[in-house]
Order: structure tokens, then C-alpha cells, then sequence
């Protein structure tokens, strides 16, 4: 029964979804005599958190009865007092943990201090699973940089475009959904000067009360045009031109008059440096980034080593042409021992067109 409670558990942290960031996502559901009496999620960045939702749904005592958490409850004081202590004072006799928290804060701790008021404590109930949803709080909570995913979309020829430069559309309508679900759950979503040049793409998300991420341009010399959509989008998601000193201090200037943020990067060959960029990134509570980069972006992201999953979206349609661009473009690797490993794969299926998504294994660098 443990799992079964777990499970709804999940459900509603998931609930949260592009509104906790950099927090985790995080359910609650209190259980009595067999009944679900109480439930909760975290639903917005500093804002009660799950079990205390919970505890507020109930219509009930909630003396004697099992609470199921995804994450372990908080035993420190941060934007809302901490939820163990809470949980101590309703008289909950069990805590069901899906995962500890990773935050050096948290860790143990909380487990630790339901423990010495004599409340049962189980741990690791759907572990993998709990895991899995915070897969970005896991990361950015222990490193302060942003959990980046590379998405892309490719014919089963494995092109991204014609040789015209025609890419739209390779993936069906159940696919580009998909991708929005995504946009709605992460901070930042990245691009390239070229991909704005080609496309003029606004890089919200489209979902029914979706949440924009923070858009973000790499753009070594500035050239993106003072017209482009995605500088005229008004929200509280802001955009990011990411660029470098060749990059001309009117233009910088122009950008930051229309409300625009400049980070300026050193250069590494010749380009934006990435991973100055990502640390910075991370310095602004951006935990999370989907890259849609083009075939060279997509390249540097991996070689400097800041992508951490990879989302391949494969269509079943054949284009050929041997200057249509491939998802991973620049100098390539020159053996098969240097390649770019990916683990822990999946495959689901969107109408017909097929996601391999897996993580990317670091390399010592």
C-alpha cells in the first residue's frame, strides 16, 4: 500500500510544475484507517509547502496517521518554518520518505528529527521515481548550476532540415505538445543568433496557463535585429542576450533600454564561453535550461560539457541530401573511443514519431 500512496504523492508534486523553481517539486498525502484524509504539493516558490497543504485540506485530526512525502521533509528555517517540526506538532505517528533531500541543509536532518520525537520513519518508497521529477532541484541544489536538456528533432535519416533550410514540421503536433510541457517546467530555454535569425521564433510556452521560461540568446557579436519577436515579449520571464566583448557597447546599450539582460562572457574560441555562462545562469536562480540550439550550439554544449540529458526526437520521414544539417554539427570527433555516451535510455512514442531521451555521461575534462 506504501507504493499506492506514493504514487499520489507523485501525481501532485507534479502539480507544480514550472511554478517552485529553483524549489523542489514535492506531494504530500496523509493517510488514516485506510483513507486518504489530507493532501497537498508545493505549488508555487515560497509558498507553503507540501505537507502543510496537506494538513490544511484535511477535515480531520490528523493525530496517529501516515503522511507519504515525496522528498524529506524540511527541518530548517528558509522562506516557511520547517515542515518536520510541523509534522511533530500534528502528532503524525509515521512519515513514508520517497527520497532525502540533497540539500546540505536538509539532508538526513529531517529524517533524524522525526526519528528523536519517536515518530516511524520508512525511507526509499518509489526512490527512483521521487528521484526522476526532481532530477533539476538534485543538481542545481548540490552545484548552483542549471540542469541543462538538449532537445532536437530529426527525420529517421537523422537531418534536422532540408538542404534548403526547410525544418518546418519534422515532428508531429502530439510531439511540439510534448515540448511545450517541457518549456512550462524549466526556467530558461536557449537558443542560438542564428536559429533567431532563421525562424524569429518567440520561445514561450503555449501551454493553457503554462509559464514562459527566461529566454536566453547566444550571440558572440550581437547581431541579433533590434526587430526580432523575441525582443519585443513583455513578461515577468525576461530575455538574456549572452555575448562577448566583440559585441558593440551601442547595441549592448539599445538591448538594455528595452529591458533586455546582458551578460557579457569571455570568449573561447572565438564564442560565447558556455560554462561561464551556465555559472552565471545559475548565480540568478536559473535552474534549469532546455537548449533548441542549431546543429552548431548544439555541438559546443556538449564538447564544454554542460548538458546533462538529451531528448531526440525522431520523425518517420526520410528528406537525404548531403548538405542537410544533422542534429550535432560542428568539427565532430575524430574516433569512436572520443564519442559522447548516453545512458539510461528511454523510448516513448508520440503518434508515430519515436523520443529517445537519455543522460549524458560526463567525461573528466
Amino acid at each position: 500500500m506504501d507504493g499506492k500512496y506514493m504514487r499520489r504523492a507523485l501525481e501532485l508534486a507534479q502539480l507544480g510544475e514550472g511554478r517552485v523553481n529553483p524549489n523542489p517539486l514535492v506531494g504530500a498525502v496523509i493517510v488514516k484507517e485506510g483513507r486518504i484524509i489530507g493532501e497537498g504539493y508545493h505549488e508555487f516558490f515560497g509558498g507553503p509547502h507540501a505537507e502543510i497543504n496537506a494538513f490544511k485540506s484535511s477535515k480531520e485530526s490528523v493525530e496517529g496517521a501516515t503522511m507519504y512525502v515525496t522528498l524529506e521533509p524540511c527541518s530548517h528555517y528558509g522562506k516557511t518554518p520547517p515542515c518536520a517540526k510541523a509534522i511533530i506538532e500534528k502528532k503524525i505517528k509515521k512519515v513514508v520518505i520517497g527520497t532525502l533531500d540533497p540539500n546540505p541543509q536538509v539532508s538526513g536532518r529531517g529524517e533524524q528529527l522525526l526519528k528523536s520525537h519517536g515518530i516511524e520513519v520508512v525511507k526509499g518508497v518509489l526512490e527512483k521515481e521521487c528521484i526522476e521529477i526532481n532530477e533539476i532541484f538534485m543538481k542545481y541544489i548540490s552545484s548552483k548550476k542549471p540542469f541543462v536538456i538538449m532537445k532536437t528533432a530529426m527525420t529517421l535519416d537523422g537531418k534536422i532540415c532540408t538542404f534548403t533550410g526547410d525544418s518546418k514540421w519534422i515532428t508531429n503536433e502530439a510531439s511540439r505538445n510534448y515540448v511545450h510541457k517541457i518549456r512550462n517546467r524549466v526556467s530558461a530555454i536557449m537558443v542560438g543568433i542564428n536559429t533567431v535569425l532563421k525562424d524569429d521564433p518567440l520561445l514561450t510556452c503555449r501551454l493553457e496557463n503554462g509559464v514562459n521560461p527566461t529566454r536566453v540568446i547566444i550571440d558572440s557579436s550581437c547581431k541579433i535585429p533590434m526587430e526580432a519577436r523575441i525582443l519585443s515579449i513583455a513578461d515577468d520571464a525576461g530575455t538574456i542576450m549572452a555575448t562577448t566583448s566583440r559585441a558593440s557597447k551601442s547595441k549592448i546599450k539599445a538591448l538594455e533600454e528595452r529591458g533586455i539582460r546582458v551578460i557579457e562572457t569571455p570568449e573561447k574560441q572565438g564564442k560565447v564561453d558556455l560554462s561561464f555562462l551556465i555559472s552565471e545562469l545559475g548565480k540568478s536562480n536559473i535552474d534549469s535550461i532546455l537548449l533548441e540550439g542549431g546543429s552548431t550550439l548544439n555541438y559546443s554544449a556538449l564538447e564544454a560539457g554542460i548538458v546533462d540529458k538529451v531528448q531526440f526526437f525522431i520523425a518517420p520521414k526520410i528528406i537525404g541530401g548531403e548538405n542537410a544539417k544533422t542534429p550535432v554539427g560542428g568539427r565532430g570527433k575524430e574516433y569512436m573511443k572520443d564519442s559522447i555516451d548516453v545512458f539510461d535510455t528511454a523510448v516513448k512514442n508520440f503518434q508515430g514519431d519515436i523520443l529517445i531521451e537519455g543522460y549524458v555521461r560526463k567525461k573528466e575534462r
